[in-house]
């Protein structure tokens, strides 16, 4: 008898879950995107990499703020070494309805604003605005985990020896959506019911 109550309550968590929208007001998203991942094995012998973790809020369905940080490096045998950073504001808005192009799907924006910087051991440096703005595609593997795909515009506005960069940044991400204190109650409160 209790293995059945185990496994009712087991659907109603599920049900709950997956009935409950990832990119809902309350829901947390934590995670965060890499880039320019190179490990050159032939002459020059190049590393890069480029991370970027992330924490948002939903202020309201489908919309999302919170903050980012980045960090990357690329180096070459006899070359210099760049480095870049960056720590800000991020925003992002999840636009039409899940599943249009692809079942368990969603087409985002992201907009980010922060302080950054690229520095190159043996050239140009920049350090000042850093400000980014792309389209993305996420892919929801369970209800609460998201791969995604980011392609981002980022510009670089201040002091250093090049008072102006900017790029197209293609990148891939993980994203753990978690229910927030409404969403958290309501299972608490569904496999409450089922007991009884």
């Amino acid at each position: 008898m209790k293995n059945h109550y185990i496994l009712v309550a087991v659907a109603i968590i599920a049900t709950a879950f997956s009935t409950q929208a990832q990119i809902q007001k309350g829901n947390i998203l934590i995670g965060g995107n890499l880039a320019n991942i190179n490990l050159g094995l032939n002459d020059p012998k190049i590393l890069s990499a480029e991370i970027s973790p992330k924490a948002a809020w939903f202020i309201k369905d489908n919309l999302a703020l919170g903050g980012y940080v980045d960090f990357g490096i690329e180096t070459a045998k006899n070359s210099g070494t760049t480095t870049n950073y960056g720590i800000g504001a991020l925003g992002r808005y999840y636009s039409g309805k899940e599943g249009e192009i692809v079942k368990h799907s969603r087409i985002f924006g992201e907009l980010t604003a922060g302080f950054g910087g690229v520095n190159v051991s043996d050239a140009d440096n920049t350090n000042g605005l850093n400000i980014g703005a792309g389209p993305g595609f996420a892919y929801f593997i369970t209800p609460n985990i998201g791969l995604e795909v980011l392609l981002k515009y980022n510009s670089l506005v201040g002091l250093g020896s090049t008072p102006y960069q900017g790029n197209l940044n293609a990148s891939f991400g993980f994203q753990i959506y978690l229910p927030g204190k409404s969403a958290a109650n309501k299972v608490k409160n569904d496999v409450k019911e089922s007991k009884l």
